[in-house]
């Protein structure tokens, strides 16, 4: 079991409120990302769930049990974070069975445990190494191991990639999905990576200054941003939010039209503009384009290589099916 919900719940630093009243369930064995940028209250809601900071108020439950009044090591959760936080005296087997040697569980139950995390996280061919001699993504996997053996009812990760390079990343963006269709255990993963959350989520809660902006899957934030906020977060490249007259034709103070929902066309149809800078990825191009209709550069996603040169003039047209509108406060209009 693993269902958490938030009531009312908020949290101050003083006089400062960096989470105002809050509501929000987490279903047994759902995967939510929390994802928003620096500073938007991510890791404190973290850390709130855990117990590692005290609510200001409101109440927290887990499996139905208030566990506001709980401490950390009494709610049944563990948290992996950024940082590894390994004993590097320590061999892997010893650093995965720690909590239980704290916990005094019996040794053949140690392991027992230690074993079968291993043999989940592929770490069974290095129990007798020292955290100094992995790589960065096999101490991640030791932390994460160190976790699982606790068998908690839910995993909490704090940006537990954060220290990898881009390719380890990709990888244990795929292992931590694997482990939790394995584990079918409720995780909640914290993230600044808007990719990440998309890849990885049943569920994506955005936050910006402690209010949460929208709560859905990947899919239903990318085609229904409930505002600009979402709609400009939420995509990579992400959405042309775009001012002005031809948003008023539209009868919206700010219309949006993702990068892949641009097309080029003849001249005299649809926007004139220049070509800037193109990002040439192979599978994809990204033409960035001064359109003479717009104070910003739009994006426009090709498929495949295109031959497109610096300071072209070009037209792009909307697919008006994939356009959205919005008012002048930023909420989705329709």
């Amino acid at each position: 079991m693993g269902r958490i919900v938030l009531n009312k719940v908020t949290k101050k630093f003083g006089d400062v409120e960096v989470i105002p009243p809050l509501d929000l369930t987490i279903e047994d064995g759902e995967f939510t990302v929390f994802v928003g940028p620096s500073g938007c209250g991510k890791s404190t809601l973290l850390r709130l769930i855990a117990g590692l900071e005290d609510v200001s108020s409101g109440q927290i439950q887990i499996d139905d049990t208030d566990a506001t009044p709980l401490p950390p090591a009494k709610r049944g959760l563990a948290m992996v974070f950024q940082s590894y936080a390994l004993y590097p005296h320590m061999s892997v087997r010893k650093n995965i069975a720690f909590p239980l040697r704290m916990a005094k569980l019996d040794k053949d139950e140690i392991t027992k445990r230690v074993e079968a995390a291993a043999s989940v996280l592929n770490l069974t061919d290095y129990l007798d190494r020292k955290p100094g001699q992995l790589s960065g993504g096999q101490r991640q996997r030791v932390a994460i191991g160190r976790a699982i053996v606790r068998e908690p009812s839910a995993f909490l990760f704090d940006e537990p990639l954060s220290n990898l390079d881009a390719a380890l990343r990709v990888g244990m963006r795929l292992e931590i999905g694997e482990l939790h269709k394995r584990l079918a255990t409720t995780m909640i993963y914290v993230t600044h990576d808007q990719v990440e959350a998309m890849t990885m989520a049943d569920k994506i809660v955005v936050l910006q200054a402690g209010v949460i902006e929208q709560v859905g899957s990947p899919l239903e934030l990318y085609k229904t941003p409930k505002n600009t906020f979402v709609a400009g977060f939420i995509g990579s490249p992400k959405m042309n939010l775009l001012t002005g007259s031809e948003a008023q034709k539209h009868n919206a103070h700010t219309i949006g039209i993702r990068p892949e929902h641009l097309k080029i066309v003849s001249a005299g149809e649809g926007w004139r503009g220049t070509v800037g800078v193109s990002e040439h990825l192979g599978s994809d191009t990204f033409i960035h384009v001064k359109c003479e209709a717009f104070p910003d550069p739009i994006t426009v996603r090709a498929t495949g290589e295109v031959d497109i040169r610096y300071g072209t003039e070009i037209h792009v047209a909307p697919d008006l099916t994939h356009l959205h509108r919005f008012d002048d406060r930023g909420l989705r209009l329709g």
